[in-house]
């Protein structure tokens, strides 16, 4: 009894010893998550707050018919390369747009080149000796500054790193996510509810079914293919727009929707079909009336992750021609845009240290609003099950 009571105490503690040893082995690998994330948004964030500053020159703005003719006219022979080229091609605007500037020299806060900002940075610039002694003098005087960057989230992409944003690609991304909204969102809810509630069990149904769960595995660049081939080439609908990318990423972002819905009307319990079959209901309203409200909370969650990643995508559109160069922003779902993954991804590739910046302060933005969607999502969820 005594060697029985030894072995069976042998296998408690062995037992608590590999309990012991799979719980520190999983708080390891939580840390070690923990750290690489750390690390990640770390150095985003490194790299990427310098692109939210922008260096800017007090200096004399001379407004007269000669500086309208050659804006290099405007300022100063000894600041002329540091100010920024685009500041001084705007320059005849504003002076068409107001004419009581005419004769007068100003001194005025302008955008400088690219090169001042990242001298005033600490970074390396292509600045000559004699530039760097008029930014040291002026960085003395008080006239050459940090300030916020408007330009970033008020201007579209630009060639000049000092005017690049990331206005025009926010907005095509607000209308790309709406017109994926727009497809996805009913057309994966009803297809859900048919196969759910309403389908028979039987061979076709269940092929559907697994078509759905393999489409939900498909690389996302195969759903650019379909686009391109589809809403483009067949269908002939505007290249590079808001439309064709949601439609794009409705495809995409369908078999997600469908299988988190199916799941959320799973989760509704059968007494509750039953009871309302009981006092006289119909199927489409105890679907309606019962069924949806209850599995809401699931069915919403499921959609914004889907639209959180979705927004995430950049190559199904790049097969579609949304990174291209678009300054402007669209007014319209047939306008040609970009959005913020395509426009992360054009940044990427330029050699300017200014890009550099810019493209981890989009990223910075891009994954603010996919926290502020994932936490949307936990909020209407938890919203909705203590309402219902």
């Amino acid at each position: 009894m005594s060697h029985s009571f030894d072995d069976i105490s042998a296998q408690l503690k062995g037992r608590h010893r590999r309990t012991r040893r799979l719980k520190m082995m999983s708080m390891g690998a939580l840390a070690l998550a923990a750290s690489f994330l750390l690390v990640f948004i770390g150095d985003m964030v490194m790299r990427g707050y310098p692109a939210f500053q922008q260096a800017e020159l007090n200096v004399p703005v001379t407004y007269s018919e000669q500086s309208r003719e050659i804006p290099l006219a405007a300022v100063e022979e000894d600041v002329r390369s540091l100010v920024s080229r685009g500041w001084l091609r705007q320059l005849p605007r504003a002076m068409k747009a107001d004419p009581t500037l005419m004769g007068q020299t100003i001194d005025s806060w302008v955008i400088s080149d690219d090169q001042v900002d990242q001298y005033l940075k600490g970074h390396k610039s292509h600045l000559k000796p004699k530039e760097q002694q008029v930014l040291d003098r002026m960085i003395e005087n008080g006239t050459a500054e940090l300030k916020f960057n408007v330009n970033f989230f008020t201007t579209g992409d630009s060639k000049l790193p000092e005017y690049a944003g990331i206005w025009s690609a926010a907005m095509g991304t607000i209308l790309t996510l709406l017109v994926t909204l727009a497809f996805a969102f009913p057309v994966g809810v009803m297809t859900a509810v048919y196969l759910e509630e309403f389908a028979p069990d039987n061979r076709l149904t269940q092929a559907i079914e697994i078509n759905i769960n393999n489409l939900a595995a498909v690389p996302s660049i195969l759903f650019g293919l379909l686009g391109l081939a589809i809403f483009i080439n067949f269908f002939g609908m505007p290249r590079s727009s808001p439309l064709v990318g949601g439609l794009t990423l409705g495809l995409m972002t369908l078999p997600v929707i469908i299988i988190t819905t199916r799941s959320a009307l799973r989760s509704v319990p059968d007494t509750i079909r039953q009871a309302a079959f009981g006092v006289g209901c119909s199927q489409w309203q105890v679907v309606r009336d019962h069924v949806l409200p209850l599995s809401l909370p699931g069915i919403l969650t499921g959609s914004i992750i889907g639209l959180a990643q979705a927004m995430g995508e950049t190559a199904p559109l790049i097969i579609i021609g949304m990174v291209a160069f678009i300054p402007d922003a669209p007014e319209s779902i047939t306008q040609a845009a970009t959005v913020l993954p395509a426009q992360i991804f054009t940044w990427a590739g330029e050699p300017e240290q200014a890009y550099v910046e810019r493209t981890a302060a989009g990223i910075l933005v891009l994954l603010s609003v996919l926290i502020f969607l994932n936490a949307a999502a936990v909020m209407l969820r938890k919203k909705f099950e203590r309402r219902w």
